[in-house]
């Protein structure tokens, strides 16, 4: 199984923060673009410091970088250099997340962004043959309150969204926190997706599912350690959106041979492939099929299936 032949098998990809799609050389003319100062002398020293310890260290840089993104033009080139590499790697359909608040805290209006992302994403329709629509996440380390602020803000945009999601730190953040809010983005007609059950437990998964009332789980590799969570992803067939790199870079597994991603399939759970934050992670989501070749021994059928499990997943 050659990487031509996965790079032309279509798939979908579902697990995608727009924010880390900023390419350390983007990151660079977007700098100069905007004239701020850079901790880094070059693009080079950026990528050594992409080495991190847990979710949090490497949070910490992912809002460093983000802070570059100044204009509606910065966020369509940011979101345009992402679909260009999806064309280029088979990826025939998007849903990717967007936070906001992280850009709100910043001063940048709401619409700065979301319109810069959103114009790119109708280009890359129209141009490129790539369907898909955006999510809009909640930031987790932050209060429910300031998440229905975010909600109200947002509602002016109703059309250019079409769910919430909830990404950011998961240690002491369930979804248990942000139920009221997630009930009031669904009374709006929003659909709803959640992190869970990545470097949290089970029972946030859990909580995800019965409290958010959420199509997909985010993550979900530590359903593993509950056998009665195992049965119910396989019965109602709740996605899981796996981010394999992802995982060995924030050392939810030490290394990819013990990433547990085939098992799960294997266990009939509809487990797909994502790249997460491809440019802090080591590549996008051809780059996770390899090495799930590599590491893993995936076959050629383990592959049809998570690219077909990624094409039926979708929300929209």
């Amino acid at each position: 199984m050659n990487d031509s032949w996965l790079k032309t098998l279509p798939k979908a990809e579902l697990h995608l923060h727009i924010e880390g799609a900023l390419e350390p050389e983007l990151l660079f003319r977007l700098a100069e673009r905007n004239k701020i100062d850079l901790p880094w002398q070059d693009v080079e020293q950026l990528r050594q410091a992409y080495s991190f310890n847990n979710l949090q260290e490497f949070l910490d840089l992912y809002y460093q970088g983000a802070n570059v993104l100044r204009t509606e033009q910065d966020f369509y080139d940011l979101t345009w250099a992402y679909l260009q590499r999806c064309q280029a790697q088979g990826v025939v359909h998007v849903e990717p997340f967007y936070d906001p608040q992280t850009h709100t805290e910043r001063d940048i209006p709401f619409e700065v962004a979301i319109r810069g992302i959103t114009a790119a994403l109708a280009d890359g329709q129209k141009q490129l043959g790539i369907s898909g629509g955006l999510i809009l996440s909640f930031l987790r380390h932050l209060s429910e309150d300031e998440a229905f602020q975010t909600l109200e803000q947002a509602m002016p945009f109703r059309d250019q969204f079409f769910a919430v999601g909830l990404d950011s730190s998961e240690q002491g953040h369930p979804p248990s926190k942000f139920e009221r809010v997630f009930a009031k983005a669904r009374a709006e007609g929003l659909l709803a997706v959640a992190h869970a059950g990545e470097e949290g437990p089970p029972e946030y998964i859990w909580q995800a599912l019965d409290l958010l009332k959420v199509s997909r789980i985010d993550h979900g590799v530590r359903a593993v350690e509950d056998p009665r969570l195992l049965d119910r992803l396989a019965e109602e067939q709740v996605p899981l959106t796996v981010c394999p790199l992802s995982n060995i870079k924030l050392r939810v597994f030490d290394n990819m041979a013990q990433h547990n991603i085939l098992e799960l399939l294997e266990r009939g759970l509809k487990v797909t492939v994502n790249s997460d934050d491809p440019a802090y992670f080591g590549g996008y989501v051809l780059e996770n099929f390899v090495a799930l070749r590599d590491s893993l021994g995936m076959t050629e059928a383990q592959a049809r299936q998570l690219a077909q499990n990624s094409l039926d997943a979708r929300l929209i």
